[in-house]
């Protein structure tokens, strides 16, 4: 091992450290929406005494206990801002991460493991919002977002659609002609299966696009690759050996934003869920109280209800405001004829 070696070792902790800080950061912030005051000399003694009991060989309690006041007076000064919270599935570089910033551009976004972290944590005020797919043009609907949608009590306030472009990511210098496998996220993958299958490539699925960067810099798995966002070439350290390998180069996907409470805006787009019998006509006479009334539906996705296998719940789309006369009286209508019928949001048609 040479000195070239030794610090292209250390830039990889340093980037470790820079991401943990990161982390960090970010987890102040959210503990920062459940504090009552910034200030809270008991718990800072407690991270100070934690850290100087865990520091030992060459880190010294002094020198730890130096950096960790500076993190600390960093956290605070970061809280007292009030910055707005965005949470999103995934790992920075992550689609979602960049559809978020159509939304707000000062927005902290926060990573988030699964999806149902982001609906959890927006629930219970760690986020203001949460931002989550809900379908693509290529692979069709997110389930488990739609599932979450009807299941939860929170509102969508937002709809974005942003194109998407996948690049295929190596380790440097890194060989294309060895790579054998793959690792994505199922819906990344599936949306570039053509490339996948026309290279030979084995398609592992993984949690998240970005996710896979990051685990690929990290473990260094030779032969292999990932599918992800060119951004995370950079924040991960790896090369892009293609892009745009999208089986579709119109590939565009649709999220929702999410929040606790109901949008300021008057919207022009609505979505609501129901559940009606598993019974010959049942969802054609509902179907019918939009068609009669002149009301122009986006999009009817179908699950299976929990409670009952015979009881099916649909999310509805549909063109119009909640504020206005009409649509008003079709929702009571729908309403009287379903079971749980719930009004997600009405909120801003995005860009097709």
């Amino acid at each position: 091992m040479d000195l070239k070696e030794t610090r292209k070792k250390i830039d990889a902790v340093d980037r470790e450290i820079v991401s943990l800080l990161r982390s960090r950061l970010e987890l102040s912030l959210q503990a920062g929406k459940l504090k009552e005051k910034i200030e809270d000399a008991s718990r800072e003694e407690e991270v100070i005494s934690h850290v100087r009991k865990h520091s030992k060989f060459l880190l010294s309690p002094d020198f730890s206990e130096k950096i960790f006041r500076q993190v600390m007076d960093e956290s605070k000064a970061l809280q007292k801002r009030d910055l707005t919270l965005i949470g999103f599935q995934g790992e920075h570089g992550a689609f979602s991460e960049f559809a978020l910033m159509e939304f707000d551009r000062s927005a902290i976004p926060i990573p988030c493991r699964e999806f149902g972290d982001v609906f959890a944590m927006v629930r219970a005020g760690l986020l203001d919002y949460g931002i989550v797919p809900v379908e693509n043009s290529i692979e069709g609907s997110v389930t488990q977002v739609n599932d979450l949608l009807i299941t939860s009590d929170v509102t969508v306030v937002c709809e974005i659609t942003t194109p998407i472009h996948h690049c295929l990511l190596s380790l440097p210098d890194t060989d294309y002609r060895d790579i054998k496998a793959v690792y994505s996220h199922p819906q990344a993958l599936g949306q570039c299966r053509s490339f996948l299958q026309r290279n030979k490539l084995e398609a592992i699925p993984y949690y998240d696009t970005a996710g896979s960067a990051m685990m690929l810099s990290k473990d260094r798995i030779r032969g292999s690759a990932v599918i992800a966002n060119r951004v995370c070439a950079d924040i991960y350290n790896l090369e892009i050996v293609k892009e745009n390998i999208e089986d579709n180069d119109s590939n565009r996907t649709r999220f929702m934003v999410i929040a606790k409470e109901k949008g300021d805006g008057i919207g022009d787009k609505c979505t609501i869920s129901f559940t009606v019998p598993h019974k010959s006509g049942t969802l054609a006479s509902v179907l019918k109280i939009f068609s009669d009334a002149g009301i122009n539906l986006t999009r009817i996705e179908s699950r299976p209800a929990r409670a009952d296998l015979k009881e099916f719940s649909f999310l509805v789309d549909f063109q119009g405001a909640d504020t206005d006369k009409k649509v008003a009286t079709v929702l009571k209508k729908v309403k009287d004829s379903t079971l749980n019928m719930k009004l997600i949001g009405c909120y801003r048609e995005g860009e097709k």
